[in-house]
């Protein structure tokens, strides 16, 4: 004689309780899990807002510190380069004779202008 796979009657029965009883368990409502602190939305948002200045006052001061080094480091490479020193003191000397030639020519505008008038 073989053995049958499921027993008698009453074992399928009760297998199919068994069953029937697992599937509605997926259904029952689960207990929620509640955080001990609570954050309402406006206390997260504020939260948040105030990470997120944190994070662009630092980035700024990063910026700001990034540019005082290259800053830094362009008044060092001017000084060191002889070239442009010497560009910079004609550059200057340039300047000085164009306001002294306005200036003369001003002055000789001016003397003709009181002649005339």
């Amino acid at each position: 004689m073989r053995e049958p796979k499921i027993g008698g009657f009453s074992e399928r029965l009760n297998s199919q309780a068994e069953a029937r009883k697992a599937l509605l368990e997926k259904f029952k409502p689960k207990p929620t899990v509640r955080p001990a602190e609570f954050e309402t939305s406006a206390q997260k948002k504020a939260r948040e807002l105030e990470e997120i200045r944190a994070r662009r006052a630092a980035e700024k001061e990063e910026a700001r510190i990034r540019a005082e080094q290259a800053e830094a480091e362009r008044q060092e490479a001017m000084a060191n380069d002889e070239q442009l020193q010497l560009e910079l003191k004609r550059q200057e000397r340039k300047d000085r004779k164009a306001a002294a030639k306005a200036e003369a020519r001003a002055r000789r505008e001016a003397k003709s202008a009181s002649r005339r008038g």
